[in-house]
């Protein structure tokens, strides 16, 4: 039997825009979503939009009720920035009356909020002045940071500033993924810079709130790099590749400062990112309380080849390239590797290089396309390769926990399928299964009964 530490937090993760829908009621503002979508419907999978995703904006009750079925202790989910403060600065009171509703609703039946401020869906007011660009950007989020604590911090004890702010800076500024679909790397490191920036100075906001009594964090996507081989060239590469995909969000949330050897590798190409005298003293001051870690699968590179090598670096291929390890398990439905070891060893990082932090798993799942094919007679689908992909990832976990690793909790992505960005629901991921023809109906699958034991047990049989 491999059991969980006392109080360990089970539960599943979703976002604001990939679950409530209503995009466009109750005074929502649109979001670059809603915009993109409006411009190149085509782009999305199916042409299915952000208007109604899973409608937890209208089922929010029996979503919590089907938690709680399911013996869940925790759930985080975000607020819509553009919901609350539709122009930045006006209180929606509809916003305020259904994000408390929804909250106390989780509370109510044992089920812990952890309360996410962004999750990728720009304000496109703000994205009309620059989005993340613009160093005012950083205070309009502080401001919005503010007015949440106040109105919601009554009842949400455990906050984080941004899920994954690598993605929306890759995928939008070194990519076509987001909005605005550039590829510009020093664009790229101005918005990185100015999203850390707005993470330091929200982290400063839930300070001096007068409900500063919970903690507050930030969710990264912390995937191990691993080198080729044990050249040095290919141990340099990964060193790269971990100073920009992991260290630069890592160092500056517990640390309070960037990596030094980073800072100087970017001036020498002339990408440093524009700066403010008192940066650092905001960076320094305000470090998190606790670490969100989202983990799929692991990153392997190798050098970058000999004709290819340049003194003046113009982006992350100039530094590292990926590798494709032969030797990979992979998810045939999504394409994506499986490697559970990597959660050890990301828990052995954070154990050894950040002074045992706290931290949790804030996601990890499988995406299945198609996933209608393996519904039985009685309408369930049994999705044992989830079972065994969640088993396989929690028995390196629990290694890790018990070689002194400070989790305390694991949350699947996700609960109920979700709406994913320009994927849509190509890709199912949730506990429970969402018909979108037939009014958003709820089903369970098969892995949300063998979790509901795991969470009633506090661990499995091995």
């Amino acid at each position: 039997m491999l059991q969980f530490p006392k109080d360990f937090l089970w539960g599943a993760a979703t976002s604001a825009p990939q679950s409530e829908g209503a995009a466009s009621k109750d005074g929502k503002s649109p979001t670059t979503w809603d915009k993109w979508f409006e411009m190149e419907p085509e782009l999305f999978y199916d042409q299915v939009g952000p208007e109604n995703t899973s409608n937890v904006y209208a089922l929010y009750k029996e979503e919590v009720a089907n938690m709680k079925a399911m013996k869940l202790n925790s759930y985080r989910t975000s607020i819509a920035w553009a919901r609350l403060l539709p122009d930045g600065k006006t209180l929606n009171p509809k916003a305020v009356t259904f994000y408390r509703s929804y909250f106390q609703e989780l509370v109510a039946n044992g089920i812990e909020p952890i309360i996410n401020l962004f999750h990728f869906d720009m304000p496109w007011w703000l994205m009309e002045k620059g989005g993340w660009e613009v160093r005012e950007s950083t205070d309009h989020f502080a401001n919005y940071a503010s007015v949440a604590f106040e109105q919601f911090g009554d009842i949400v004890k455990k906050w984080v500033t941004f899920n994954e702010p690598l993605v929306h800076i890759e995928c939008g500024y070194y990519g076509d993924a987001h909005w605005p679909k550039v590829r510009d790397f020093k664009r790229a490191l101005q918005v990185g810079y100015h999203t850390m920036l707005a993470h330091a100075k929200a982290v400063e906001a839930f300070r001096l709130s007068r409900y500063n009594d919970g903690k507050i964090g930030i969710i990264l996507n912390l995937s191990p790099v691993y080198p080729k081989s044990d050249s040095q060239e290919d141990v340099e590469a990964a060193k790269w590749a971990d100073h920009i995909y992991i260290r630069s969000f890592l160092d500056c949330a517990v640390k309070g400062y960037f990596s030094e050897e980073f800072v100087q590798k970017l001036k020498a190409s002339d990408l440093s990112p524009e700066t403010n005298e008192g940066d650092k003293t905001i960076f320094k001051n305000n470090t998190v309380d606790f670490i969100g870690c989202n983990y799929y699968q692991p990153l392997r590179v190798q050098a970058v080849s000999e004709e290819k090598k340049v003194e003046t670096i113009n982006g992350p291929h100039d530094l590292f390239q990926g590798y494709d390890w032969p030797q990979k398990r992979v998810n045939p439905h999504r394409g994506w590797e499986i490697y559970p070891r990597g959660i050890y060893d990301i828990a052995m990082r954070l154990k050894n290089d950040y002074e045992e932090i706290p931290w949790y798993i804030s996601e990890n799942g499988m995406g299945v396309s198609q996933e209608e094919s393996f519904e039985d007679a009685d309408g369930i689908i049994q999705d044992d390769y989830r079972i065994t992909f969640i088993q396989d990832h929690l028995e390196e976990l629990h290694r890790a926990i018990s070689e002194g690793a400070n989790c305390f909790g694991y949350h699947l992505w996700t609960f109920s399928d979700c709406w994913s960005w320009l994927n849509a629901f190509k890709n199912r991921y949730g506990f429970y299964r969402v018909d979108l023809a037939n009014d958003y109906k709820r089903t369970p699958k098969k892995s949300s009964f063998w979790m509901s034991e795991v969470i009633e047990r506090n661990g499995f049989e091995k």
